[in-house]
């Protein structure tokens, strides 16, 4: 998929900050606005939504989830690996998302 994007002089400075964080993560510019983009849209998501926009999860596995963990008492992340719903790199990406903002 190709996206382009149109902005005024007045944005310019943007675009420079967006290739001074790409040049410094290492990144494309495209790949660092996505992430970006990604922390505005998911930072005041919950977890388990976080991770069904990802794909990684559906409903289902989180409404079994979370009625055991009314009856376990562990961390929401902790059941998704117990149950093998997710990996720990979606579950630690889904949670970076979460704290980013």
């Amino acid at each position: 998929m190709q996206t382009t994007i149109y902005y005024r002089e007045d944005d310019e400075y943007l675009i420079d900050k967006l290739e001074e964080k790409a040049k410094r993560e290492r990144k494309s510019k495209s790949a660092c606005l996505l992430t970006i983009l990604e922390g505005y849209f998911e930072a005041e998501n919950r977890v388990g939504e976080i991770l069904r926009d990802m794909g990684v999860l559906n409903d289902d596995e989180i409404q079994r989830c979370l009625d055991r963990q009314k009856e376990d008492d562990k961390m929401f992340g902790e059941i998704l690996l117990e149950e093998n719903y997710v990996t720990e790199i979606d579950l630690d990406r889904a949670l970076s998302i979460q704290n980013t903002n």
